[in-house]
């Protein structure tokens, strides 16, 4: 699994230390250094490799957009801010996400893996197509506890208002998730919306009709608005 060696740039100790938690759950990230400013961030990517930057706007001495414009080759950014309208600067310097404090576990997930799916197709060479893909599976908050789900494992994934329940081959566990933003972080890996509140693997469906799926037993109706789509989806394979 490709590993991306990150810092955290703020100068918030509270929000420092919920950044630092959620890195800690991503297996794909190790965190090199928490900077309470831009001038030691400096520092820091002058002595290490950093693939990422999560950049506070708001800084002492050296604001974050004004240190991103100083980087001559800047890593990966994802902005990190309590201030919504810098939102369109921020876009305009190639960052891979604005993200608003209070920042949820969830919106922090969608963000780091969106950094993974732009930069791995990118690194992939000749060892890609020859070595077995890592399996890929997101750790979910249930209870006070957070639960690793591997995505082939997946059935469907119903909406129940603020949470999710996801079912797979052999548990079935409730987080407070939206299905869209579960949605987007599935859309390239072989899933289908098939209903305002469903979603289904799609090579998990036994048999299907015009206005159901069955998965592992489970009729799961086809909303009306997802009809075409998701037919012309199954009938192509």
């Amino acid at each position: 699994m490709q590993t991306y060696r990150c810092i955290i740039v703020e100068d918030e100790p509270l929000a420092a230390e919920v950044l630092r938690d959620y890195v800690e759950q991503i297996p794909f990230l190790q965190l090199k250094g928490i900077c309470n400013d831009a001038i030691f961030a400096l520092e820091l990517l002058q002595n290490e490799s950093i693939d990422l930057i999560f950049l506070d706007i708001h800084l002492p001495k050296l604001k974050g957009l004004d240190f991103l414009k100083s980087l001559k080759h800047p890593p990966a950014v994802i902005i990190t801010s309590a201030y919504q309208e810098y939102a369109l600067q921020g876009y305009e310097h190639n960052v891979v996400d604005y993200l608003l404090k209070p920042i949820e576990f969830s919106r922090f997930l969608m963000a780091v893996n969106k950094l993974k799916v732009q930069q791995e197709p990118r690194q992939a060479g000749v060892e890609a197509t020859v070595a077995a893909p890592a399996r890929t599976y997101f750790f979910f908050n249930v209870s006070k506890k957070r639960v690793k789900v591997y995505l082939d494992e997946m059935l469907y994934i119903e909406s129940l208002k603020e949470y999710i329940r996801i079912t797979t081959k052999g548990k079935t566990i409730l987080t407070k998730f939206q299905l869209g933003q579960i949605e987007e972080l599935l859309a390239r890996n072989n899933f289908l919306r098939v209903h305002r509140s469903f979603i289904v693997a799609k090579d998990k469906i036994d048999a299907f009709t015009a206005t159901d799926v069955e998965v592992s037993g489970k009729l799961i109706p086809i909303g009306r608005s997802y009809k075409e789509l998701v037919l012309r989806e199954l009938e192509q394979g």
